[in-house]
């Protein structure tokens, strides 16, 4: 059993507003295992400023985990306390490994295809036109849950956002949800 890993970047097509400030960018490592001619990848998905795990010696622990493979995943985990991400994409690597298909480590209707799984439209922090012109796309495009980022701007106003929404749309036509994170 081999296993490596590897850094890539992904950029945001708009920048997007945080809590803790606007992302533009986000880097995430996979750790790929390579095991009798079969790969099994995970995403080790840390976020700068917010995990828990972004600290400098990150990279050399993924290092160190693709270095001890062999010792099995019980005992990588149980070494990993300190780095969630890295445990969450190990542990979604030798899933993919023993999985019968790449990529489906729990078949069900909706990786078949057959089911569909709601999700919430996210508004991004930002100025209150920008915000409310998320709004109306997400609406527009059909969402039915809208979850704002709260948090960046005056209180007052995120809650005049909310009421607007509440104003034209019933809760059992639009679920809101908000997600403040760190902001307070």
């Amino acid at each position: 059993m081999i296993a490596t890993y590897q850094k890539h970047t992904l950029n945001f097509k708009q920048a997007s507003g945080t809590s803790r400030g606007v992302l533009k960018t986000k880097d995430t490592w996979y750790i790929i295992i390579e095991s009798e001619g079969k790969n099994g990848i995970g995403e080790c998905g840390m976020f700068k400023g917010l995990s828990v795990d972004d600290r400098p010696d990150f990279e050399e622990k993924l290092k160190w985990t693709c270095q001890n493979i062999d010792v099995g995943l019980d005992l990588l985990l149980s070494e990993l306390v300190e780095f969630p991400s890295i445990q969450f994409g190990l542990e979604m690597a030798f899933l993919d490994l023993e999985s019968k298909m790449a990529f489906e480590l729990f078949p069900s209707k909706f990786t078949r295809g057959e089911d569909a799984i709601r999700i919430n439209g996210l508004i991004w922090m930002g100025s209150e036109a920008f915000m409310k012109d998320q709004i109306k796309s997400k609406i527009e495009a059909g969402f039915s849950c809208i979850k704002l980022k709260i948090g960046a701007i005056d209180f007052q106003t995120e809650l005049d956002l909310l009421k607007s929404i509440r104003t034209h749309f019933s809760a059992d036509d639009i679920e809101l949800r908000v997600d403040a994170n760190g902001a307070f």
